[in-house]
């Protein structure tokens, strides 16, 4: 019953595992002689059971409150905690009730099967069943809150209840890319359209960009390099092999060291590379030989 002699105005929905399913039946007993509605589903997993009267209290009218039971009570506590506007409290002791319903508003209770006594658990219960929020508690010495503290609690339920439902910012770039973000990068004086942010030197790593419609003349380096492609589209011709590789983005490509090789960029471009030594570049062409066979060879 309620302080003021009425029934309780509240249902209680409540769960275990296998640990805590001998204290929940006894707590069941005793709402039921508070003449307190229960709906009990039963014994499962700690938190299959937990992700169900989460759900259940997340998704019902304030009216409707949790209670949980497990080997510790943590366990169910911090799965039922996962849906929004559920506060579900461990507690072990009356006093733990008293601040979990006083500061934290707490409509989900949590007990622990394996370390709490059926005796205790009930006077657990009914601490958390009459405690009002913002009510006199230990923590507060069992004095009225002031109101300025009344106002934080009263805020904190609220912005409680909101976190979580943000929708989180994604971003689309990969962690390389977080690596160059905001960061200026220098052009490549020696090839227009080009510039580049050097990340670490011996071995070398950078961060490359082209403008779309440039072309780098054939080229090799004393040491060989990966790539892998962040953005845009480019061709890679490696002349010493004869081959050619259409680069998009997430490709990745070695070029052994001393492969003479051309490149075009179709798209604005950006690439990690990483070479295995020292970064060199030395030109086997100029750039006007270059742009003519570029797009000649792309048109194959």
């Amino acid at each position: 019953m309620a302080e003021d002699g009425e029934p309780h105005r509240f249902k209680i929905v409540t769960g275990a595992d296998s640990f805590g399913c001998s204290l929940k039946e006894a707590l069941v007993s005793h709402l039921k002689s508070l003449n307190i509605e229960v709906e009990d589903v039963g014994t499962d997993s700690y938190y299959s059971v937990a992700a169900e009267i989460g759900r259940r209290v997340s998704s019902s009218p304030e009216d409707t409150r949790g209670l949980l039971a497990c080997g510790t009570g943590v366990g169910v506590a911090m799965f039922a905690n996962k849906f929004p506007g559920v506060f579900a409290a461990t507690c072990l002791s009356a006093a733990d009730a008293l601040n979990a319903r006083s500061i934290n508003n707490s409509n989900v209770l949590a007990v622990s099967g394996m370390s709490t006594a059926p005796e205790s658990a009930v006077e657990i219960l009914d601490t958390w069943l009459k405690t009002p929020f913002k009510s006199p508690c230990p923590a507060s010495e069992f004095k009225p809150w002031p109101k300025e503290i009344e106002s934080f609690l009263d805020n904190s339920v609220s912005e409680m209840s909101k976190i979580g439902s943000e929708k989180t910012k994604t971003s689309d770039s990969c962690s390389i890319c977080c690596l160059v973000k905001n960061r200026e990068l220098n052009p490549i004086d020696i090839i227009p359209g080009g510039s580049m942010k050097i990340l670490r030197e011996s071995p070398t790593s950078a961060v490359v960009r082209f403008e779309a419609g440039s072309v780098e003349p054939a080229h090799h380096h004393t040491f060989g390099h990966d790539l892998v492609v962040m953005k845009g589209k480019k061709s890679v011709w490696n002349l010493t092999k004869k081959e050619r590789f259409d680069l998009i983005v997430g490709d990745y490509l070695y070029t052994p060291a001393g492969d003479v090789h051309r490149v075009k960029y179709y798209e604005d471009t950006e690439f990690f590379i990483k070479w295995d030594g020292h970064w060199d570049m030395f030109f086997d062409e100029d750039l006007a030989t270059a742009k003519e066979a570029a797009e000649k060879e792309s048109k194959e």
